[in-house]
């Protein structure tokens, strides 16, 4: 038996591009400072005072910000290359974060959120094409949970010291953030540079097909987008109206709660990529999306059938931590499978400007349901909109089998 499972993970991190190696490090160094985020909203009603209401006006503002910059980044990487708009998102981000930190007045830190996110959310759609430019197709999902192990050891490591210092000074998160950005671009220029790595091709080196489909016109994923942002839509209530809940209803620390995001991200650091290397040879990719969606719903769900605290609080992690692992990957080897070369930024741009969608309406109406409803509406809201994305998913799955069946 532990002969089989150390198999399994050898396996499950072998052949993988030394490029991707390389990326999945700049990654870990840049999520490594991500403080900011997950304490938003106890930055702003905590520190500065305001309503959870405002507070969530200011995710929402942040998700707005990110859309236009996935929308930015995936075309500006279709023109410019993936390398180049992954250095300037990470240095102008690292800026605009030390700059927020520093504001009080409210529309000020409306107007330098939304800039930041912009800014920085046009890496996103360049980091991906990034992955499947250093990825093959027999290792393009293992390759992608790579780089989001990277993401949530990260996150781990930033949710533990996060919580530790926003017990103490909130200022001092925006200037981690920041300076973890910038060094994250330096290691980037030192060992992903097209002249000192290359896997890395020079914008003048990229040759584009004379004649790419576009992905407004794929009906199929379009719809797709659609069931992303309902996914997300319930996802992130993890950073917008959950750690308020912790806070207020089940009085939990900011300490706590820090570690709670930290458990999510060992977990995902520990069993994802032995998951993914497992599952994707079986090839139900859109079965594990589907299960993923339900659990998530559910982790949500269980704060209003199960009493507890810290228990429930840590049950409701694994829960939705478990959903995160089954889904995520997935849906990233759903999209890049439908790209080619010159329209990978497009798709990746369209992707990331779904999360974001996402990440507007998921804090604006959690945090006025829960203000003006209360919490208990608010998790059955969110369990109801998981079952209609499942359902949407599975309707999507049948759409696929046809038209591969049509295609033989």
């Amino acid at each position: 038996m532990i002969k089989r499972v150390g198999h399994i993970y050898r396996s499950a991190y072998s052949g993988l591009s030394p490029a991707t190696w390389w990326l999945s490090l700049v990654m870990l160094v840049n999520r490594a400072g991500t403080m900011v985020v997950p304490f938003m909203t106890l930055y702003l009603t905590e520190s500065k005072h305001y309503s959870i209401g405002k507070a969530g006006l200011v995710m929402s503002v942040v998700g707005l910000g990110a859309i236009c910059g996935g929308m930015l980044g995936g075309k500006l990487t279709d023109k410019f290359g993936f390398y180049n708009i992954q250095l300037a998102a990470l240095v102008c981000g690292g800026i605009m974060f030390i700059i927020l930190g520093q504001l009080d007045n409210y529309v000020a830190i409306c107007s330098c959120a939304f800039l930041l996110a912009t800014l920085n959310d046009s890496f996103r759609p360049a980091n991906a094409t990034a992955v499947a430019q250093y990825s093959n197709e027999e290792n393009r999902t293992r390759s992608f949970s790579l780089n989001r192990l990277s993401v949530n050891l990260g996150w781990a490591v930033g949710g533990a010291v996060g919580g530790f210092i926003a017990s103490r000074n909130y200022h001092l998160l925006f200037w981690i953030d920041g300076l973890t950005n910038i060094g994250a671009a330096l290691l980037l220029l030192i060992v992903l540079h097209p002249s000192k790595n290359k896997q890395t091709p020079a914008h003048k080196d990229r040759v584009k097909p004379v004649k790419s489909h576009s992905a407004f016109t794929d009906r199929l994923y379009m719809v797709f987008i659609v069931l992303t942002v309902l996914f997300g839509f319930c996802f992130f209530q993890l950073f917008a109206t959950i750690p308020v809940f912790f806070k207020q209803r089940l009085l939990l620390s900011p300490f706590f709660i820090g570690c709670i995001m930290t458990l999510n991200g060992l977990i995902i650091t520990v069993f994802e990529m032995a998951i993914v290397f497992t599952l994707e040879r079986r090839k139900r990719n859109m079965r594990y999306i589907i299960l993923g969606t339900l659990l998530v719903g559910l982790s949500y769900v269980v704060f209003n059938i199960v009493p507890g605290t810290k228990s429930l609080a840590i049950l409701s992690t694994f829960i939705v931590t478990a959903g995160e692992m089954l889904a995520m990957p997935f849906m990233n080897s759903f999209w890049i499978s439908r790209t080619d070369n010159s329209n990978r930024g497009q798709y990746a741009g369209l992707y990331t400007a779904a999360w974001s969608i996402a990440q507007v309406l998921g804090p604006l109406a959690g945090s006025q349901i829960a203000e003006h409803y209360g919490f208990v509406a608010l998790w059955w809201t969110i369990g109801g909109i998981s079952i209609l994305g499942a359902l949407g998913f599975k309707w999507l799955q049948g759409q696929e089998r046809r038209t591969i069946s049509v295609a033989k």
